[in-house]
C-alpha cells in the first residue's frame, strides 16, 4: 500500500520546537507537490506548509514565520520544521501530496502543553 509514514511528534512545552519528517516511496513524492497537514479534535483536516518538487513554498497564515517545509527529493522525504509552538498547533500531523493525494498515513501526534 502506497502511504506516507511520518515521525517526531511528541509533547513539548509552549514556545518549544519539533522538526517531523514524512518519508515514502518515489510513486508518492516525485514531481509533485507535498504538504504537512493537521488534524485538531474538532476541526477539519488544514494543509499548513506546502513545497513543490522544485522547492517553492507556501504557508497557512497561522504558521508563517514559525514553521518551515524542506524536502529532499533524492531521498524522498519532506521534514516540517516547527518553532514558537503553541498549544493550538496541538493536532495530529499528516503529509500527504497537495493534489491527487495517496492514502493518508497514521501521522504523528504533536501535543504542545505546559
Amino acid at each position: 500500500q502506497v502511504q506516507p509514514v511520518e515521525s517526531g511528534g511528541g509533547l513539548v512545552q509552549p514556545g518549544g520546537s519539533l522538526r517531523l519528517s514524512c518519508a515514502g516511496s518515489g510513486i508518492i513524492f516525485s514531481g509533485n507537490a507535498m504538504g504537512w497537514y493537521r488534524l485538531a479534535s474538532g476541526k477539519q483536516r488544514e494543509l499548513v506548509a506546502s513545497i513543490t518538487s522544485s522547492g517553492s513554498t507556501n504557508y497557512a497564515d497561522s504558521v508563517k514565520g514559525r514553521f518551515t517545509i524542506s524536502r529532499n527529493n533524492a531521498k524522498n522525504t519532506v521534514d516540517l520544521q516547527m518553532n514558537s509552538l503553541k498549544p493550538e498547533d496541538t493536532a495530529v500531523y499528516y503529509c500527504n501530496r497537495v493534489n491527487f493525494r495517496v492514502s493518508w498515513g497514521q501521522g504523528t501526534q504533536v501535543t504542545v502543553s505546559s
